[in-house]
């Protein structure tokens, strides 16, 4: 394992920082910075917190850069069907639930399907078996040929949104795990559906998702929503997707499904 001075480095690399900079920023001086990235002082468990923290390093990666400098994570990792997270597990439910008719969905870091509400099976129509056993992966299912790709109507857009938002995604995790699915991802034919009577993109504030349903065309946009100040590394990671029809069509064929 490489130390934590590489590490806080490496993560300072990623955040496109100069030593001055981050030292400024951080209240120290820019030799103590350098002696702790090259290994020639040990920083202290506040410092490695502290330098974590203005980087915007993730919970999981900051129990590594601890490690690495001897001493014990901070963030617990517990599965979201420990009995200590049954509140924040609750709280997914609730705001899943309370979303119907309307399709929300919880994710992990990975993009694997945790958790959906019963307005997401329905759209899953005509999906390849294979895309949607378990572990199902949201960005997979939806660009895949055998997914939902064939009926998105906008499908160059909406993959270029996805593919965007996975990559600022990698730019702040340095996931490889979310660099191997990217690369598959932009692999995948984009052969866009034929649009009939589609939403003008430009007269729009957000970019939406058109797929062809039994129920017609439906127009959705999406907000995500993830827990405030988490202390649990499984926490800091759960994304809520909260789909909205974005017009009045679409809502009236949700709210009368």
């Amino acid at each position: 394992m490489a130390h934590a001075g590489t590490l806080l480095r490496d993560w300072r690399f990623r955040r496109r920082l100069s030593q001055l900079e981050l030292a400024c920023e951080v209240g120290i001086s820019t030799r103590h910075l350098s002696f702790l990235e090259t290994g020639r002082s040990q920083p202290s468990r506040e410092m490695v917190l502290r330098l974590a923290e203005w980087l915007g390093v993730p919970l999981r990666e900051r129990n590594t850069i601890l490690l690495a400098a001897g001493y014990a994570p901070v963030y617990s990792v517990k599965p979201l069907s420990d009995a200590a997270l049954s509140a924040a597990r609750k709280a997914v439910d609730c705001v899943l639930t309370g979303h119907e008719p309307f399709p929300a969905l919880a994710v992990d870091r990975h993009w694997n399907l945790i958790t959906a509400n019963r307005a997401v099976s329905p759209l899953l129509a005509g999906a390849a078996p294979e895309l949607i056993a378990p572990p199902m992966n949201v960005l997979r299912l939806s660009l895949h040929p055998k997914g939902l790709a064939p009926r998105i109507l906008n499908l160059s857009e909406w993959r270029e949104h996805l593919l965007e938002r996975l990559r600022h995604q990698l730019q702040a995790t340095a996931d490889p795990v979310l660099s191997e699915l990217l690369q598959e991802l932009c692999a995948y034919p984009v052969n866009s559906p034929q649009r009939t009577g589609h939403t003008n993109m430009n007269s729009l504030m957000v970019i939406p998702l058109q797929l062809a349903t039994e129920r017609g065309a439906l127009n959705l946009f999406s907000t995500t929503t993830v827990f405030g100040t988490p202390l649990d590394v499984t926490l800091s990671e759960i994304a809520i997707e909260s789909f909205f029809p974005a017009d009045e069509e679409t809502a009236s064929a949700l709210l009368h499904s």
